[in-house]
């Protein structure tokens, strides 16, 4: 009876060996094969876009190992086509809900933070090219004519384009510890009128005289969409921008007054992200259709204030380079904390989205310019678009 036993045991050792060596082989091809097609993507293979298959192979040994890093995500995209993307397990939260260890794969959404202000920023585009709004040099307080008592010469000069580039001159720090008393992000999300909370605080600066990031901003725009399009900001973003791209599963978290968390609370899986992306890179079009203007995408990428060194701000937008080899690369960001990006590189027709749970580690962003200039400039092989 043990002869049979061990013998079996055997047997089943050896088909298991087996397996895992076939499981092991099949892994490491599909990681040159193109991605599997679960949605309206056109996929390629990563050498049929002048990509290093085994390059960018690394990223996902990287991501198996990322105990430290915590990364959750990558996807690449280039030429128009998704051509790489690596999926892990990592602790998360969802707008500050704690989620434990989450297990990622392509169809599962994540938090964005503050990629969601990048998202805005083409919703305000879509509502200017629809006649929604007449312009970027409109007062802020013609859209709040209930906070009358508002009114100063100072706060009667800003308007919706400082909101845009946060150069509004508001006394405003999001720059300390979430607990902290002098959380001024913290306190908006908190109160019963979050908009009141903003536009209430001191003017400090002149308008254009400061760059200082600040949340409010983009929750005073995302209220001036609602007010502008005349529904909910996440009905206006699900009809004038998902549903043209094709983006059938997202959520937007809410403040205390039920409206979108404008700067921080949009959820979207990372092939979504990616889509952003490449309207951004197409100019405003996505599979022939023109969701955006041309002009507003240029105009809302175009860096016009230093911002977090070594980056510039444009619309809500993030620009930087890059440097890969002897070439340096310019591309245009959009950012979230804890290491949620949206990479565009226009020279090389490429999009890179990245997501992580680096929520507490100032070293987050070192970690997601990696993924970018170790792993994904270094696979390409012909810099031509």
């Amino acid at each position: 009876m043990h002869h049979v036993s061990d013998a079996l045991g055997l047997v089943l050792l050896i088909c298991a060996s087996l397996l895992f060596s076939d499981f092991a082989r099949a892994t490491e091809a599909q990681c040159g094969s193109a991605p599997p097609k679960i949605d309206d993507w056109q996929v390629a293979r990563p050498d049929e876009v002048s990509l290093d298959a085994s390059t960018l192979c690394k990223i996902g040994t990287m991501l198996a190992a990322s105990d430290r890093q915590n990364l959750h995500s990558v996807v690449v995209v280039r030429r128009g086509k998704l051509v790489y993307e690596a999926y892990t397990a990592g602790s998360d939260y969802k707008w500050g809900t704690d989620l434990g260890v989450v297990t990622y794969d392509a169809t599962m959404q994540h938090d964005t933070r503050s990629v969601s202000k990048s998202v805005v920023s083409l919703l305000f585009g879509i509502a200017l090219d629809r006649k929604l709004l007449t312009g970027i040099d409109m007062p802020v307080l013609l859209f709040f004519p209930d906070y009358a008592d508002l009114k100063t010469p100072q706060r009667e000069r800003i308007l919706l384009r400082h909101l845009l580039t946060m150069t509004a001159g508001f006394a405003w720090n999001e720059d300390t510890a979430w607990a902290s008393d002098a959380n001024t992000e913290r306190k908006m999300y908190e109160s019963p009128d979050p908009y009141r909370y903003v536009l209430e605080r001191p003017v400090v600066y002149d308008p254009d005289e400061r760059w200082q990031y600040n949340s409010g901003a983009t929750a005073l725009l995302g209220a001036v969409l609602k007010k502008s399009a005349g529904e909910p900001l996440r009905d206006f973003a699900k009809d004038a921008l998902f549903d043209p791209l094709q983006i059938r599963d997202f959520e937007w978290m809410a403040m205390k007054n039920g409206d979108a968390i404008a700067g921080g609370g949009l959820r979207l899986r990372p092939r979504d992200m990616a889509k952003i992306g490449q309207l951004v890179l197409n100019g405003g079009e996505w599979q022939g259709r023109r969701i955006v203007s041309e002009t507003w995408v240029k105009e809302s990428t175009k860096p016009r204030f230093e911002g977090w060194n070594p980056m510039r701000y444009a619309y809500q937008w993030w620009a930087g380079t890059s440097k890969s080899a002897d070439r340096t690369f310019d591309w245009t960001a959009a950012v979230g904390l804890g290491g949620q990006r949206i990479f565009i590189v226009p020279a090389l027709d490429l999009v890179v989205v990245t997501t992580a749970g680096l929520y507490r580690d100032e070293s987050q962003s070192y970690y997601v310019r990696s993924i970018l200039e170790d792993n994904v400039l270094t696979a390409i092989r012909d810099p031509a678009p």
